[in-house]
């Protein structure tokens, strides 16, 4: 026999349901920022991420670009050719093997994607919770992003 003041099934589904609606406009706020913040940079997203994702001090095959942000090869050229042409990446050759050329940031790539992590990270809309709130919310959501997150999680 349920309890008196028991949430019933239903009740828990539509608070979940109203949850995760809340959490994808959240989501959209924050990829509206991002996107705001990146073209200011002159990047499209992809170009972004792209140069977020190449390590400065760790030149990198376009191959081994395409596994990390899962995409085509004849994507991540086109990706790098913006770059290149902007003056963020370097296609350099490989000095263990001629044949192949790896992406090398620039000075002004190093400047550029830290600014991208800056604006990757933008926290304006958690600026009206206090400190027990905020660490409240990133355990919360370190629970049910460690249930399935497609992507490398943990990382920035």
């Amino acid at each position: 026999m349920a309890q008196p003041n028991a949430p019933t099934s239903r009740d828990r589904a539509d608070l979940a349901g109203d949850t995760v609606r809340r959490i994808m406009h959240i989501a959209a706020a924050m990829r509206h920022y991002q996107d705001v913040g990146i073209g200011e940079l002159g990047l499209t997203p992809a170009a972004a991420r792209a140069l977020h994702e190449l390590d400065p001090d760790r030149p990198l095959p376009a191959r081994d670009l395409a596994a990390r942000l899962g995409c085509d090869r004849s994507n991540v050229t086109a990706l790098v050719d913006k770059l290149e042409q902007a003056g963020l990446v370097e296609r350099r050759g490989d000095p263990a093997d001629r044949r192949q050329k790896t992406l090398v940031v620039t000075d002004a790539g190093r400047r550029v994607r830290e600014r991208v992590r800056q604006v990757m990270s933008d926290s304006r809309l958690l600026d009206g919770l206090g400190a027990d709130e905020l660490a409240s919310l990133r355990e919360l959501v370190w629970k049910v992003s460690d249930g399935g997150c497609p992507e490398r999680c943990g990382e920035d």
